[in-house]
């Protein structure tokens, strides 16, 4: 995929991985219109454009149309945006569940089943959708997170075999976890508790831009993570084996109200 003097669509770029892809977007020549609930908050700078959306409402298939009509250069998208909650299900409120199943899943859907028809009639485009580790294997505390997020690599996958016969690009970036503000202080304990590592957001930005670049289907981040979601494929007992030896750590700070 060429990245230069192509305009990309991107949705979650306050967050860390965001802002570390308009970084790399614009060094390799590109421009980023960037989607945010608070557009005035965005730095102006040139190549830049802040557009506002809001990823939870009813009417974001009016608001795609609108910024679609306003930004008619747009020939991609990237869609980074993402919520999470470490939660025990049963203490979830239901609409934290609610919002990691819109910002997560439902603005995906939306956001290609507008994009797709306007790209393929253009002969070119590409959507790209930052998953994650979670979304191959399923992990205590992040039950609807997981499920968000499941439901994304199957929908990328499906996405990508309707318009096989198209020049559209649809690619699936999946990263560990990453050092962003999302993860509150005690899921980062948790994970050094856990030994699992935690990338940096600039390390994970950097790695969507290569599978970009390299016109990937898929790309799954971090050893032994990658290995990880192929074992928990094949064979999901092993998987479970090992989270029930960290299931006392990981409900030691589900119930500690250290993180929610």
């Amino acid at each position: 995929m060429r990245l230069h003097d192509r305009a990309f669509l991107l949705i979650g770029g306050t967050g860390g991985i965001g802002k570390a892809l308009i970084d790399l977007l614009l060094a390799a020549g590109a421009r980023v219109v960037v989607a945010t609930r608070h557009p005035e908050r965005l730095e102006n700078r040139t190549g830049v454009s802040p557009v506002y959306l809001e990823l939870c409402s009813p009417e974001l298939d009016q608001q795609l149309q609108q910024l679609s009509e306003a930004c008619p250069a747009i020939d991609g998208v990237i869609h980074c945006a993402g919520q999470n909650r470490f939660s025990a299900l049963e203490t979830m409120a239901v609409s934290d569940l609610e919002a990691q199943l819109n910002v997560n899943l439902r603005s995906a859907m939306l956001v290609a089943r507008h994009f797709a028809p306007r790209f393929r009639k253009a002969g070119t485009g590409a959507l790209v959708f930052v998953g994650s580790t979670f979304g191959s294997i399923g992990f205590p505390g992040y039950t609807a997170y997981c499920a968000s997020k499941f439901g994304l690599r199957g929908f990328t996958e499906a996405l990508r075999r309707e318009l096989a016969d198209t020049l559209l690009q649809v690619i699936y970036v999946a990263p560990r976890a990453t050092a962003t503000a999302m993860n509150p202080d005690g899921v980062i304990e948790m994970n050094r508790a856990l030994g699992n590592a935690m990338d940096a957001p600039e390390k994970v930005a950097a790695e969507i831009l290569t599978a970009m670049t390299k016109d990937e289907r898929r790309r799954f981040l971090g050893w032994p993570e990658k290995l990880f979601v192929v074992i928990n494929g094949v064979l999901p007992r092993i998987v479970d084996k090992a989270m029930l030896k960290q299931l006392p750590l990981i409900r030691r700070f589900l119930d500690s109200g250290a993180v929610s």
